[in-house]
């Protein structure tokens, strides 16, 4: 295990881990407010497993991810974040730890969940990727993936799962079809209708419920851009 105050210092952080350099900022602020949807908005379903990601690589989600983690766990919520882009990992360095054992040995039962995971932060688990395996669809989609899922549900308040990139590879439909819920995080600037519509399309293909969406990189008037968020709920 490891702390924020062992491996990662502020310059590490800056502009990625906003909600402990800056809790008061107006992108915190919007990460709260996902938090509140997320923690009231279906009362009568609870949501347990959520799956974040984007159309295209770039547009924010492991930010997202880790970001919304952090707020889950400062709501005394016991989190489990999930690096599951087991082909381009990045949560490590959102939040500076080490990626040499991760979800890839924890699954091939090389080493123990407890063990391998780090804890950033009181209630916040983190699980990074671990080494590139062979087939990351084929280990997404198996049984024992499945049952890793399963055991850590019944662990955790709230299971946070950073896939790749939707147009990229077919691992975010697979991770869809086991999770509650899909968060698909747009770049305001960056991100195409055409994009999101396909990416919608592949969810509905699966029976993914999709939550809504998370949009980053606003405009904010006289203040120009900030990397903020704003959430949009399809949820009706």
């Amino acid at each position: 295990m490891s702390s924020f105050g062992s491996e990662t210092s502020g310059e590490e952080l800056s502009g990625l881990l906003v909600t402990v350099l800056e809790p008061d900022s107006p992108a915190s602020e919007a990460y709260r407010t996902i938090r509140t949807n997320l923690l009231y908005s279906l009362v009568d379903q609870p949501l347990h497993v959520i799956v974040l990601t984007s159309p295209a690589p770039g547009e924010g989600k492991s930010t997202t991810c880790a970001n919304l983690g952090v707020v889950l766990a400062q709501a005394d919520k016991k989190t489990l974040v999930l690096d599951c882009d087991l082909r381009r990992p990045s949560l490590h360095r959102v939040f500076g730890l080490h990626n040499v054992w991760g979800l890839v040995n924890v699954l091939a039962r090389e080493r123990g969940l407890e063990e391998t995971w780090h804890e950033p932060l009181l209630g916040l688990n983190v699980l990074t990727a671990g080494p590139v395996p062979p087939k990351p669809a084929e280990l997404l989609g198996s049984r024992r993936f499945a049952e890793f899922l399963s055991a850590v549900r019944q662990r955790f308040d709230y299971v946070l799962i950073d896939a790749p990139a939707v147009e990229m590879v077919s691992d975010p439909a697979i991770l869809a079809s086991q999770g509650d819920g899909v968060l698909l995080v747009l770049d305001a600037q960056k991100t195409r209708k055409g994009s999101v519509r396909r990416s919608m399309h592949n969810f509905e293909a699966v029976g993914a419920n999709v939550l809504g969406t998370v949009m980053n990189n606003v405009k904010t008037g006289r203040d120009g851009y900030y990397g903020g968020y704003t959430y949009d709920s399809y949820r009706r």
